[in-house]
């Protein structure tokens, strides 16, 4: 079962050791769901990362607008962590949330982004960035 972001936070508050924490980022992407082979397309495919990171999201009706759940996935251990806890952020919410959230202030709140090389930090900006054209498109269908 996935964490929720503030249980994520709460984790990383008591490991001090960078070592530690890269190995925790770890084991939070063995416990994200597998995609199937058919959701590892191109068109799920994130453009702008090194690594090959796949992002599948859904879209419902909620009671204040589109609500979208995210899937995903990569074929980097630590990337595939960064996406467990992007998908931790956004996954479930509502599109206008997904709108506003500050996704950048919760990485730095945790100092993922300081110890990430500039290809990781570059990809997850383009996971982010991804999310939040979903969000937009399911805003303006609805």
């Amino acid at each position: 079962m996935s964490l929720g972001i503030d249980e994520i936070i709460d984790n990383f508050s008591f490991i001090d050791d960078w070592e530690e924490r890269y190995r925790y980022v770890i084991e939070l992407g063995r416990d994200l769901e597998e995609l199937s082979e058919a959701d590892k397309s191109d068109l799920n495919k994130v453009q702008g990362c090194v690594s090959q990171v796949w992002l599948v999201s859904h879209q419902q009706q909620g009671p204040d607008g589109p609500v979208l759940t995210f899937k995903g996935d990569s074929d980097a251990h630590i990337v595939k962590g960064l996406v467990a806890i992007t998908l931790s952020i956004f996954s479930g919410q509502s599109a206008k949330t997904i709108e506003n959230l500050d996704a950048e202030a919760i990485f730095s709140q945790i100092g993922l982004r300081d110890h990430l090389t500039p290809q990781r930090s570059n990809g997850l900006s383009a996971m982010l960035e991804r999310i939040k054209a979903d969000a937009r498109a399911a805003i303006q269908v609805g």
